[in-house]
C-alpha cells in the first residue's frame, strides 16, 4: 500500500487542549494508517502561558511557520489571568483571517447513548450543520473606545458585511445542503438591524436561484434559537453571520447533550492556505489537569481534518467508532454522566477501530 503523508501543525494550547489533543491524534493515526495515510507533526507551544512569559500568544513569524503545513490542529485557547480578547485575537483569529478560513463548519448530532436535555429528542433525529461566516461580520476590527475613564466614555464596534464575503459563505451553505437533505435555513435579524442583515437577506435570495434543488427559508435569530430548542430535528443546514453562527452552534451542541462532543473546522475551501480544526469546548480551566476532559470534540475534529484532506472513509470510521462506544458501552466522561477518564474513553474508541 502506498502511503500518503501530510504535514500538520499542532497547537495544543491551553487547559484541556493539552489533554484532548494527544487523544485525538492517537485516534487519527490509528484510523489513517489502515488506509495508507500518515502524518508528520510539528508542535507549537503557543498558549496563554506563552503570552504571560513572552508578551505574545505566538511569535511574530508564527503565521509564516504555519503557512507551509497541510492543516492545523488546535486544542483550545484561553486561561484565567489572560483576557479572552487578548488570547483569541493573539492566536485564533489571526490564523482564521490570514489563511482565509472563511467557513466555520460545526456539525451537530444526537448520538445513541447520549441523552439530549430536551424532552422527546431521540438519537438519529437531530443531524444538522451550522455554517458560520468566519472572517468578517460582527467580529470586525473597526471601532474603538473614546473618553476612557470619563462619565461619557463610549465604545463603538462596526459590523462589516461585504458582498464577496456573504456570497461565498451562502454558496458554500447551499452547496452543502444539496449534498445532505436539501434544506437551508438562513439566520437573520433584518427586522431590527436595518442595514447589514437586509443586505444579507438580499444576497441569500439572489444566490438561492442557483440552487433549485435546495429548499430554503430564513428565521430571525431570536425565533430561530427558540425553534432550535423546541424542534431541532427540523433543521438540516443553518447559515449565519459570524456572531449568529457562533451562538447557534454552541446552543445546538448543548441540545446534542454536551458542548464537549462538538467539533469544528475553519476552512479555506479553495485550499490556498491550510485549514484549521478544533473542538468547540474551549480550555475548561475548571477541570484542566484532572484527566477527565471529553475527547469526543477533538476526535471528531480530527475526523473532519481527514475528510478535508480527501480521505472520507477513515474519517467516517472514526465517527462510527465514537458512536459505537456511546451506543454499546457505558464508557462516558463526567460531562456525559460517566466516570471514565480521557484516556479510558480514547482506548475504547481505539478498540473499536
Amino acid at each position: 500500500m502506498t502511503t500518503t503523508t501530510y504535514g500538520i501543525a499542532v497547537i495544543p494550547g491551553d487547559g484541556i487542549g493539552q489533554e484532548v489533543t494527544p487523544a485525538a491524534l492517537e485516534v487519527l493515526d490509528a484510523a489513517a494508517r489502515r488506509h495508507g495515510v500518515a502524518f508528520t507533526r510539528t508542535t507549537y507551544d503557543w498558549s496563554c502561558a506563552t503570552y504571560l512569559r513572552e508578551g505574545a500568544m505566538m511569535p511574530p513569524d508564527g503565521l509564516d511557520r504555519l503557512r507551509g503545513h497541510d492543516a492545523i490542529f488546535l486544542g483550545a485557547v484561553g486561561a484565567p489571568g489572560v483576557p479572552d480578547h487578548v488570547s483569541l485575537w493573539g492566536l485564533l483569529i489571526p490564523i482564521r483571517r490570514a489563511f482565509r478560513q472563511y467557513v466555520n463548519l460545526r456539525p451537530v448530532r444526537v448520538f445513541e447513548g447520549v441523552p439530549s436535555p430536551l424532552r422527546g429528542v431521540r438519537a438519529g433525529e437531530v443531524d444538522l450543520v451550522v455554517v458560520r461566516e468566519n472572517t468578517e461580520g460582527e467580529y470586525s476590527e473597526i471601532g474603538g473606545r473614546l473618553n476612557r475613564g470619563f462619565p461619557d466614555e463610549m465604545a463603538v464596534q462596526e459590523a462589516v458585511f461585504t458582498r464577496p464575503g456573504v456570497t461565498r459563505i451562502v454558496d458554500y451553505a447551499f452547496t452543502l445542503a444539496g449534498t445532505r437533505r436539501g434544506r437551508l435555513t438562513s439566520a437573520t435579524k433584518s427586522n431590527g438591524i436595518v442595514h447589514t442583515l437586509p443586505f444579507w437577506d438580499e444576497i441569500v435570495a439572489e444566490r438561492a436561484a442557483a440552487y433549485p434543488g435546495v429548499t430554503w427559508d430564513q428565521e430571525h435569530i431570536d425565533a430561530l434559537c427558540a425553534k432550535l430548542v423546541l424542534d431541532p430535528a427540523r433543521f438540516d443546514v443553518i447559515v449565519g453571520s459570524n456572531l449568529f453562527g457562533d451562538i447557534l452552534s454552541d446552543l445546538a451542541a448543548a441540545v446534542a447533550g454536551s458542548i464537549g462532543i462538538a467539533p469544528s473546522a475553519n476552512l479555506n475551501p479553495e485550499r490556498d492556505f491550510p485549514s484549521m480544526f478544533e473542538p468547540v469546548h474551549g480550555s475548561a480551566p475548571d477541570i484542566a489537569g484532572r484527566g477527565v476532559a471529553d475527547p469526543i470534540g477533538a476526535i471528531w475534529s480530527a475526523a473532519m481534518m481527514l475528510e478535508h484532506l480527501g480521505h472520507p472513509r477513515p474519517a467516517a470510521e472514526i465517527v462510527e467508532a465514537v458512536a459505537a462506544v456511546l451506543a454499546t458501552t457505558d464508557t462516558r466522561t463526567p460531562d456525559l454522566g460517566g466516570s471514565a477518564t480521557t484516556s479510558e474513553f480514547t482506548e475504547a474508541v481505539l478498540s473499536r477501530l
